[in-house]
């Protein structure tokens, strides 16, 4: 009559033992923040100006589409619990439930400490090899870090896209983290200006996460360490999942603009 009750008293203790091995485990932020923030921005810092029409031709047909998303450890996801916490991977997530009919894989093509020169120099091998109908491209954040004169990157950012524009993909720019070793340094925000004019004078989509991480810190009040790793520049869980789900709900709007933009030029 007891062994009920002793295998319940033995579940309840392996739950409890679990339940704090995980908690002691498990990142700062993670225990202390994670459950209680909300994932906001304002709708002007998310939307992309540039209708995603390479996009919305492979999901009018039901075709499989092909993201690449090339960058730097931001990319490549240093500062998460595990490579399944990185941007890339909760992004692709978010928009297979967004686009639920279609096959969507992204690529992640991030290598730490990168330029824009080194990744200019891997575009051949790393994006234009998958054929990519959209391309992520994460800049700037190295340049920045490693002062490197701001005439370099421009040039190097208008080589890229012409690049990118000859291959005939959609492409989104994603800015440098709003992070303290990022901000403290003297041309953060000539960096954050720089990639939004040249994104505006190609036409081509930027995706605004210094704005939106700035936004998390100075009106949401969120403290860096709760969006942040400790180390005050990568992210962690929270901002990667967070980022990711404000990307997909951008892409997916800029793709619906693309098919109303046709079928209302099909119809006149």
């Amino acid at each position: 009559m007891n062994a009920v009750p002793c295998f319940f008293r033995f579940a309840t203790a392996l739950t409890l033992a679990t339940a704090v091995a995980t908690a002691v485990n498990a990142p700062a932020w993670a225990q202390s923040t994670a459950p209680t923030l909300e994932c906001t921005a304002p709708a002007e810092l998310i939307r992309l100006d540039n209708p995603l029409k390479r996009l919305a031709q492979k999901i009018a047909t039901g075709r499989s589409i092909t993201i690449v998303a090339i960058g730097s450890s931001s990319t490549s996801g240093a500062g998460a619990s595990s490579p399944a916490m990185s941007y890339p991977n909760r992004l692709v997530a978010e928009l297979n439930e967004l686009f639920p009919q279609v096959s969507i894989t992204i690529i992640n093509r991030g290598v730490g400490g990168e330029t824009m020169a080194d990744m200019l120099a891997r575009f051949n091998r790393d994006v234009f090899a998958e054929n990519p109908d959209l391309v992520l491209w994460q800049v700037g954040s190295n340049s920045v870090l490693r002062d490197l004169p701001l005439t370099e990157a421009s040039a190097q950012l208008r080589e890229g896209l012409k690049r990118l524009r000859v291959a005939d993909t959609d492409v989104v720019l994603i800015n440098p983290q709003y992070a303290p070793k990022v901000i403290d340094k003297r041309d953060a925000d000539a960096m954050v200006d720089l990639i939004g004019a040249t994104a505006r004078d190609t036409q081509v989509d930027l995706f605004q996460r210094f704005a939106v991480m700035r936004y998390w810190r100075l009106t949401e009040d969120i403290s860096f360490s709760a969006f942040l790793s400790p180390d005050e520049l990568h992210m962690n869980d929270w901002s990667y999942g967070c980022i990711a789900k404000l990307l997909a709900k951008s892409i997916h709007d800029a793709t619906i603009r693309a098919t109303v933009t046709a079928a209302a030029g099909a119809r006149r």
